[in-house]
């Protein structure tokens, strides 16, 4: 099998992102474009890489170090971009002696699969052809340059856009920006490039002419996906990448049995996994590690990062969690927090408005209504109630609260940790709890309750004379001074 050798064309500033950092190196879906295409390439056929770079190199070379520690790639400096023809130039002296194939490949067409690198290659060595060119048509041309044939169907040019003839403009396939070169062919001809153009720049595609008219070898030509091959000009076409990234993504979860209302909102990133007969509800997040069991429901809203989820478990609408375990059939929300650390166990409940912070909610166990749970152990079918809040934080030192197996806790109760609830224990509703209460004991810290009847008319009318405009304040305190000396007398 012969050597193949893929230059990836990564040199260029992208002028129409408006941004200093290199286009290659903008985010889509977590990964940037250069490191998105490079892992596909990576799994495709056997190659070595050499990477043009030019603005901000140091940079796009650190990024894919970073992403592909245990790869090695060859980089070739393109001091000044000439257009492709001159990158290709560029980098054709750093391709090893060894390889009689070169691939030339855009560094913005991240979505490109290792299934149509792999037909480009085979087609080009099946067709013992001088070059091979991807075509693909897409509904968005602009940009694009075109394919020309001759009256027999082979391939005879490119041209692009800005050099069309207005018959040449309205021409619907295009060229992918991925080629493949007899290596032979291309040492012989890349040199003879010219810059005679709108652009003054060396055109790559030019050689495609070259090899129609003055080889005795074919022009070969594969088509492949629109999808695949659109690039990034534009922050705007970079999020219609986006959008097809999270469409293919989608349709692989539905396709192993998910349900999933309107797909079109969901946010779903590809190291996500999710288990059949699930049902996501309409704008869910779902990022990072996220896993989410079989016949699990994830309501409208809901934002899951670094999350498991286990078979069964129910999120209600709008609930946040992250670096979060949900154990299986429990039922979690709306509107709950589970910040990290936080594990939910199998068939607890997680009300409105809860949020726990690395606490442990055990089995059975529920924290319904309106609570703060942080650095907290909670047993087994223990009830929180409404308002309670775990006071963790003493200004310089978290502590633990920790609460036993079938414990009670009231409502509005504050655990000044570090705090133990014992096994069965109940605190009544309002207390402050600020000491350790054993197993089996009620505890009750609040201030007890005075009642003085009558005396409400009595406030009532101080506090309307309090608030009464226009009245001197001297002659307030006469009046005072007054009603005082009536009372002793």
């Amino acid at each position: 099998m012969s050597k193949i050798t893929c230059i990836v064309l990564a040199a260029g500033q992208g002028t129409r992102m408006r941004s200093r950092r290199p286009k290659v190196l903008f985010d889509l879906m977590g990964k940037p474009l250069i490191v998105r295409l490079m892992k596909s390439l990576l799994d495709g056929p056997p190659m070595s890489f050499v990477v043009v770079v030019g603005h901000e190199a140091e940079t796009v070379q650190e990024a894919l170090k970073e992403a592909f520690p245990r790869k090695k790639f060859t980089y070739a400096l393109q001091n000044k971009q000439k257009g492709t023809g001159h990158a290709v130039a560029t980098a054709r002296t750093r391709v090893p002696r060894s390889s009689s194939t070169v691939v030339v490949v855009n560094g913005d067409i991240p979505l490109l699969t290792s299934g149509s690198m792999r037909k480009l290659t085979e087609r080009h060595k099946r067709e013992g052809a001088a070059l091979t060119l991807a075509t693909t048509h897409l509904d968005g041309h602009a940009g694009y340059g075109r394919v020309l044939r001759k009256s027999s169907g082979t391939v005879m040019g490119i041209r692009e856009e800005r050099d069309c003839s207005p018959r040449e403009f309205e021409i619907r396939e295009l060229n992918a920006g991925l080629y493949c070169f007899s290596r032979r062919f291309l040492d012989a001809n890349v040199a003879r490039l010219a810059s005679r153009n709108d652009q003054n720049e060396f055109y790559l595609t030019d050689l495609v002419e070259m090899a129609s008219m003055s080889t005795g070898l074919p022009v070969a030509d594969v088509e492949i996906p629109g999808t695949e091959v659109k690039g990034v000009n534009d922050r705007k076409e970079l999020t219609e990448l986006e959008e097809i990234l999270l469409d293919r993504i989608r349709g692989r979860i539905m396709a192993a049995g998910v349900t999933m209302r309107m797909p079109g909102s969901i946010w779903i990133d590809e190291t996500v996994e999710v288990g059949a007969d699930a049902t996501i509800g309409p704008r869910v997040v779902l990022s990072g590690k996220t896993v989410i069991g079989k016949g699990c429901t994830i309501g409208t809203g809901c934002v899951l990062t670094d999350t498991r989820v286990e078979d069964g478990a129910v999120l209600e609408p709008y609930c946040v969690t992250e670096e979060a375990v949900v154990r299986a059939r429990a039922i979690v929300g709306p509107f709950a927090r589970l910040r990290p650390g936080s594990d939910v166990g199998r068939e607890a409940q997680v009300g409105n408005f809860v949020e726990l912070k690395k606490t442990v909610l055990g089995e059975g166990s529920k924290a319904n209504h309106l609570s703060y749970l942080g650095d907290g152990v909670i047993g087994r079918n223990v009830n929180v109630g409404a308002g309670t809040i775990f006071c963790n934080y003493d200004g310089f030192n978290k502590h633990n609260t920790v609460l036993e197996d079938d414990v009670f806790i009231g409502s509005d109760s504050q655990m000044v940790a570090p705090v133990t609830v014992g096994k069965g224990s109940y605190v009544a509703s309002g207390s402050t709890i600020t000491g350790d209460v054993p197993p089996d004991s009620l505890a009750l810290a609040r201030a007890r309750q005075v009642v003085k009847k009558g005396r409400a008319s009595m406030l009532r009318q101080l506090l309307k004379s309090k608030s009464e405009p226009g009245e001197p304040k001297k002659k307030r305190r006469r009046r005072r001074r007054r009603r005082k000396s009536a009372k002793t007398s």
